[in-house]
């Protein structure tokens, strides 16, 4: 009986490279995003782990790219390691690309408010925020300017609804969310005193109602600041928001998306309808016991 050889096909060398850094290139994403999220490091040594893992899936599909020009010409195999490489690199590559993309199409801006006149100001967030982060002041009209063009639709919520019930809405909405509220001031009638800080003089300002709020991206969790502030008004509540980034110099829309959907959440809270309470009822009185009769018939 004869035997037959099989000659296994050689697999291109730079097919197998390209497949293992793409799969270290995925392996250091995720460890990169669990360091930026944790907090374990600095922003910037932590964004810089991220890039270079980016970086590596960008190598990778160069490499699967050349792997697949010697495959051509040399007839061997490693085709399907080639693919998954250009696939992994790909999915990595693909987010980041498309966020570059926004970058170019939107403003420089890293602060959105609905008052660009008077902002809502930070102030518990103020003392801390890390020194490297953004300035906490309002860049100006500049930046309204800016955020007008990209984002007109970007102004203050007016309800006919008390700045109480205001207030309470907004912080029904930042709890659910589960931001992190680091000061709450309930509105208050002007020249009442403030339990929280009575140095504060008790002007018009001491009425306005404030929730300062640390929220957080989704991916990889960058911190950013939000105040809502709750003012009243001659008709009724005017409700104002602010959100900012602590790091980079363009937030790529999240601020701008975070206040409208901030803003639209509060109104669907005030526009709920209320449940009516029943109104309660009275006990009825039990009649009086019975006395005995004092005639013929009563027992000694």
């Amino acid at each position: 009986m004869v035997r037959r050889r099989v000659v296994e096909e050689p697999i291109s060398r730079l097919a197998v490279w390209s497949l293992r850094l793409a799969l270290f290139a995925l392996a250091a994403t995720f460890v990169a995003i669990i360091i930026v999220r944790s907090g374990a490091l600095d922003v910037v040594p932590a964004l810089s782990t991220l890039g270079g893992a980016l970086l590596l899936g960008v190598v990778a599909i160069l490499m699967a790219f050349g792997a697949g020009i010697v495959i051509w010409h040399e007839g061997c195999g490693g085709v399907r390691q080639a693919l998954l490489a250009v696939l992994i690199g790909a999915a990595l590559i693909g987010y980041p690309a498309y966020l570059g993309v926004q970058a170019y199409k939107l403003p420089s801006i890293y602060d959105v408010t609905t008052d660009p006149i008077d902002p809502p100001q930070f102030d518990a967030i103020a003392r801390l925020r890390p020194r490297d982060a953004n300035p906490i002041t309002y860049e100006g009209l500049y930046a309204a300017e800016l955020q007008h063009t990209a984002y007109s639709d970007i102004e203050p919520e007016d309800t006919s609804a008390t700045p109480q019930e205001a207030y309470d809405a907004a912080l029904k909405v930042i709890t659910r969310r589960r931001w992190r509220i680091v000061d709450q001031r309930p509105p208050q009638q002007p020249g009442a005193t403030r339990v929280a800080d009575q140095r504060q003089p008790h002007d018009e300002a001491a009425s306005d109602g404030v929730i300062e709020a640390v929220a957080r991206s989704m991916i990889l969790g960058f911190r950013e600041d939000v105040v809502v502030r709750v003012r009243a008004t001659s008709d009724g509540t005017r409700i104002d928001a602010r959100s900012a980034s602590r790091y980079g110099r363009n937030d790529l829309g999240s601020n701008a998306a975070r206040v409208r959907d901030l803003l639209a959440s509060i109104d669907d809270v005030l526009s709920a309808p209320h449940p009516q309470k029943e109104p309660q009822k009275e006990p009825q009185k039990k009649p009086p016991p019975a006395q005995p009769s004092r005639g013929r018939s009563a027992k000694r």
